[in-house]
């Protein structure tokens, strides 16, 4: 081997050097398009002491320009407001920072859009899909490489908690596609899959740790790329978990704040009151409405501050570069109302500027249909105009809860179902607004029916045919039973089947027990009809006063009538046809959806908690 001289060793000392303090500054975000509606963007560059450049910063890049340089309180950040011409050509734009001693370069890969590719993203979803929220820790193990990712601050792992991280990653769904397909799934929802260093609890997702990094314990970015382009391949779309309102007390400008106000500081530790009400009370405490929007909410998730123009910029610039980078096609925005609304207005617009058909549905986890529907569009003449598409339409899921478990009142039972949906007049579009049972944060809906098939059975027929986008929680299609007494792990479990060495196997017809089979078969020949059938899909919702607890809706259009009847009391009911000749009348006959018996459209009897769903034929 030739040696090498001390000039061309003193040289490669000093590219090995200048290599790694390169490699010690990251840039936010690491890619970016040409080509995007908006021409403007932020970089934020970290580092030791990187605004300390006294040479500044230029870039040599045809189309793109340094707008500005912002330095903020620590140096160790630095912010630059480029302007990306729709003349600038994908390449690699070299970020020159001219320090006196030792010069470099910092990378930002810029990219052409998915635009003109042919593949579909960005769709949003609607009244004809059926979305099944999967979180991926607790659903199945397709890669055992990443269990455990050395380095990591976590390193649990053990099936036998309800806390610990249990496996399960994003190749795991990719492998069960299929499974999903066929029971009628067309949107996969996925708790959040960014990095979550934290020390402990994080299998669920929340404490974000990295925005520009997929947990690699989940797959990291090349499993999210392939199970979203997969699941594209199948006819499916991919919803994605985003949280503006807090990060994980790990995350990398916690651990280095880019200014004091990068977060909502207080004198000593403040938690949100978690009351919405604060939020748009006309009486409310000035105090109280801060502790409600800016207290953290909990100690470990610190509450960003989105009044902050660089950290409104940064949430912002993520959510776009996900859309774009990864072909998600829309959001569920976690603890919406907490946020700062009106940066959420504008982060909201952002995003369908650049995607005019992304869906945007926040979690507003609230009571009373005033209280969810001020966070959405709505018809109220208030000052706040809120600019989000839809919700998590708790008030509709409290409805159907009191509908299978309370007694038939004059507002109490089904009463309190129909009350909501009559209300629906607030909404721009209440058809938008996500419905559901339960969720990765409730007691699975089964167990709260006190496990009768006949209730949970009438739910299901419900969730597949009232107006809405439906949406179930994984094992939901089984007998999956769980409450978050004492704790929420045990509405997380395993998807059994989902590991190798699972004793059962529930994704297979020979694994699962009768009980499963049942609500299996009934929900996949829901979800499989619902696919095609406009007027579940598409069509209008009339329903009518319940009457000692039954409950009669019709979901139509002019090519389709689908009538629902729900007897929500402890006794068999005689269902009169004369009562619905509005929406009956010129039909003689039905067939039965799930059974796919037909009959003569006449006066029956309907036992207690049943539910029937009738295709109408004339």
């Amino acid at each position: 081997m030739k040696k090498l001289s001390l000039t061309s060793l003193i040289a490669v000392l000093f590219f090995i050097t200048l290599f790694a303090q390169n490699q010690n500054y990251k840039c936010y975000p690491n890619c970016w398009w040409s080509g995007m509606k908006d021409p403007k963007l932020q970089l934020m560059i970290h580092g030791d002491g990187i605004a300390n450049a006294k040479g500044g910063f230029t870039i040599s890049y045809p189309g793109i320009k340094i707008e500005k340089v912002n330095k903020v309180e620590n140096p160790n950040y630095i912010f630059l407001d480029l302007n990306i011409s729709a003349t600038a050509k994908p390449g690699l734009v070299k970020i020159r920072v001219n320090r006196e001693s030792n010069p470099f370069d910092i990378t930002l890969e810029l990219k052409a859009r998915r635009i003109g590719k042919g593949r579909n993203y960005a769709q949003g979803v609607n009244s004809s899909d059926f979305i099944y929220l999967i979180m991926p820790d607790r659903f199945s193990n397709g890669d055992e490489s990443n269990d455990r990712v050395p380095g990591m601050r976590d390193q649990s792992l053990d099936r036998d908690t309800v806390f610990k991280r249990h496996g399960g990653d994003l190749l795991g769904v990719q492998n069960h596609l299929d499974y999903l397909y066929k029971l009628g799934v067309t949107t996969i929802w996925l708790n959040p899959v960014l990095e979550n260093d934290m020390p402990h609890r994080t299998e669920h997702g929340y404490a974000f740790t990295d925005h520009y990094k997929i947990d690699p314990r989940l797959g990291g970015e090349k499993a999210y790329q392939d199970l979203i382009d997969a699941a594209h391949a199948k006819g499916m779309k991919i919803i994605q978990d985003a949280v503006y309102n807090h990060v994980g007390l790990y995350h990398f400008t916690v651990q280095d704040l880019p200014m004091k106000d990068w977060l909502h500081q207080w004198p000593k530790y403040t938690n949100t009151t978690y009351k919405d009400q604060t939020v748009f009370d006309p009486y409310a405490s000035t105090r109280e409405r801060k502790e409600m929007t800016d207290g953290w909410f909990t100690r470990e998730m610190p509450d960003l501050n989105q009044n902050n123009p660089y950290v409104a910029n940064f949430l912002i610039q993520n959510a776009i570069w996900s859309v774009e980078n990864f072909g998600i096609d829309g959001w569920r925005i976690d603890t919406y109302p907490y946020n700062d609304l009106p940066f959420m207005n504008r982060c909201n617009k952002a995003l369908v500027d650049e995607y005019p058909q992304l869906t945007l549905f926040g979690e507003t986890w609230v009571h009373g249909v005033p209280n969810q529907s001020y966070f959405a569009q709505n018809n109220y003449d208030i000052p706040f105009k809120s600019n989000l598409q839809a919700t998590c339409d708790f008030q509709a899921l409290w409805g159907i809860t009191d509908a299978m478990t309370r007694d038939f009142g004059w507002t109490d039972g089904v009463n309190n179902l129909y009350t909501t949906l009559a209300q629906d007049f607030v909404y721009k579009d209440p058809t938008r607004n996500v419905i559901f049972l339960d969720n990765h944060d409730m007691a699975r809906f089964y167990t709260v029916v006190g496990e009768n098939m006949d209730k949970y059975q009438s739910a299901l027929s419900w969730l597949l045919t009232c107006r809405g986008v439906p949406q179930m929680y994984y094992g939901d299609e089984l007998a999956t039973t769980g409450t978050t007494s004492p704790n929420d792990g045990h509405v997380r479990l395993d998807f059994p089947g989902g590991w190798k060495n699972d004793p059962v196997n529930k994704f297979t017809i020979e694994g699962r027990t009768q009980k499963d089979q049942e609500i299996y078969q009934h929900l996949a020949t829901l979800a499989t009809f619902r696919r095609t059938s406009s007027a579940l899909t598409t069509g209008k919702f009339m329903h009518f006063l319940p009457v000692n607890g039954v409950y009669v809706y019709f979901r139509y259009n002019k090519d389709q009538t689908i009538m629902v009847v729900m007897n929500t009391s402890k006794e068999e009911k005689t269902i009169s046809m004369g009562k619905y000749a509005e929406r009956t009348e010129g039909f003689t006959q039905y067939k039965d959806v799930l059974s796919k018996a037909m009959g003569k459209l006449a006066d029956f009897k309907l036992g207690s908690y049943k539910t029937v769903v009738y295709e109408l034929i004339k």
